[in-house]
């Protein structure tokens, strides 16, 4: 079984409980409009390019920017984004620091989306079943079949929750939100442990509607604790890397309301990271 990984990282303590690694998968159904990591978005793998140091020599743009591209650039600023590993590799690899990621930590699965890669993503998940605490970080975005697939393989969930109101999720993350909340109950339902994450966008997610609303979801749920990522001014940094330009649909110069009061007023507690 071969995925496409695109990073794995050491000793992470963001992406869950304790000191982990974090393993993102490429490919996503989502265009957030916030979204740093741009070189997850796509389901193939990818060159991409440092625009530090160029010299503007051409020789990328003659290769084709191909993978010859890679040798010929003078400045070695060319790189693959996008590694075809199989289960087994994979595995190995992360077992290595098993005595560390055991003591309370464990491996997390991120993305881009991990779910669009279901067959590896689970397969991995099973090989690591009993030797190592398994976390995914996900957007929600899938049927719920796979989803519900997904909680039979995993001991813990990040959930992100972005916006309540289905016609602004479309126009900052190109989909609709009905499955996203569909499989929210379905998680919150599950008894498996998870935690919610909400990205705060200025003047997008982080609006008193909407984090009234996404409170008030929570209170039916009963779920007690909430996690909010302040918006990262440098998210844009990555897309001259794949030949893009970032172009927010928001003023990412406002200031961001956390607004912990909405949700400190149904007992939830807030941890802001």
């Amino acid at each position: 079984m071969q995925g496409i990984v695109f990073s794995v990282e050491e000793f992470s303590v963001y992406d869950g409980p304790g000191i982990r690694t974090t393993v993102f998968l490429k490919g996503c159904p989502l265009r957030c409009s916030w979204c740093h990591n741009p070189e997850g978005q796509s389901y193939l793998p990818e060159i991409v390019k440092s625009p530090n140091g160029c010299i503007g020599c051409g020789a990328c743009i003659r290769t084709g920017f191909t993978r010859e591209s890679i040798g010929a650039c003078p400045k070695n600023l060319l790189r693959i984004c996008g590694e075809r590993i199989t289960s087994d590799d994979l595995v190995k690899k992360l077992l290595k620091n098993r005595n560390i990621l055991n003591n309370g930590g464990g491996v997390t699965f991120s993305g881009g989306e991990p779910l669009t890669q279901p067959e590896f993503l689970f397969d991995c998940l099973s090989k690591l079943e009993g030797r190592l605490h398994r976390a995914i970080q996900t957007c929600g975005y899938c049927e719920e079949e796979l989803f519900q697939e997904a909680l039979k393989h995993t001991d813990y969930v990040l959930y992100d929750l972005k916006l309540m109101d289905d016609a602004l999720h479309q126009k900052y993350t190109g989909v609709s939100n009905q499955k996203i909340l569909c499989n929210f109950g379905l998680l919150a339902k599950s008894g498996t442990d998870f935690v919610t994450r909400i990205p705060l966008i200025p003047g997008v997610t982080d609006t008193e509607e909407n984090l009234g609303a996404i409170a008030q979801l929570l209170k039916e749920y009963k779920v007690s604790a909430v996690e909010v990522l302040p918006y990262n001014k440098m998210a844009g940094g990555k897309y001259a890397m794949v030949g893009r330009s970032y172009t927010p649909a928001f003023d990412e110069t406002a200031e961001i309301t956390p607004r912990q009061e909405l949700f400190e007023r149904f007992g939830i507690q807030v941890r802001i990271l």
